[in-house]
């Protein structure tokens, strides 16, 4: 158990160190582009390059797996629920975010910079997935894994990790919460992959809502022109995308 602790806190401490790497990054590339070092395109590459490296030193250092025999079962159908779970959260649980006390918001003003610039989409929603799960769920919640007594604790525990990571407090309820459902899910699959496409799915919604509030100020109800009763009966038909999808991934993913 010992020696599973050092292991989390190592690749925790790999992981953050390379975030702080970010930082310096887009002051690096920033000249090389002909702008100053928080401009937009500055961020999108200082992103993309640490999450390129992120997955690269995960995956060659054999610290963290995507698992992909899990390919080899043709897991069409699971990665389909996969799909409906992602998609049929998405509204719930931002609404659900919007209920609770209002956090203080530290990332949006960069990541709405990050949003309206080309190449936002690929950093934001396809290499900041996969990297973030081969850490988070195919290096530290497999590692847990392997030593706890009960999924459930370790699955809680990744869960919370996630959440810290982002050290902004407005994104942390829904970290967490995404947190367990991706846990959850590994535990079930065995392999990182069907996360990758909940989370992918997860962050693309997330950043076309996000390019249709624009405003941090802004609240999902927006949308729907100020009408509760539209939102509310989105929430519905949502959950009756996820609660169904959940169910098949119950059945269909074999623990491994």
């Amino acid at each position: 158990m010992k020696k599973t602790v050092y292991d989390v806190i190592f690749y925790l401490a790999v992981f953050m160190a390379l975030q702080i790497v970010q930082s310096q990054l887009t002051g690096v590339v920033a000249p090389l582009f002909g702008v100053k070092g928080d401009h937009p395109v500055a961020l999108v590459v200082s992103s993309c390059l640490t999450n390129l490296l992120v997955i690269v030193l995960f995956l060659w250092r054999r610290w963290g797996s995507v698992g992909r025999n899990f390919l080899r079962l043709r897991p069409m159908a699971s990665l389909g629920w996969t799909i409906g779970a992602a998609a049929g959260v998405v509204i719930p649980a931002v609404w659900l975010q919007e209920q609770l006390p209002a956090l203080p918001d530290m990332a949006s003003e960069t990541l709405l910079k990050i949003i309206h610039t080309t190449g936002g989409y690929f950093a934001l929603a396809i290499l900041a997935p996969v990297a973030e799960e081969i850490v988070f769920r195919g290096a530290i919640l497999r590692r847990l894994l392997d030593t706890s007594t009960g999924h459930w604790p370790a699955i809680l525990v990744s869960a919370l990790l996630f959440a810290l990571v982002h050290i902004n407090p407005a994104q942390m309820p829904h970290a967490f919460l995404m947190g367990i459902m991706l846990g959850w899910i590994y535990y079930r699959a065995g392999s990182a992959i069907p996360c990758i496409v909940f989370h992918w799915l997860n962050n693309t919604m997330a950043y076309f809502i996000a390019l249709m509030l624009p405003a941090p100020e802004m609240k999902l109800i927006d949308l729907y022109g100020g009408n509760n009763q539209s939102l509310l009966l989105s929430i519905l038909f949502s959950l009756c995308i996820f609660i169904p999808s959940v169910i098949q991934l119950n059945a269909r993913l074999k623990r491994h």
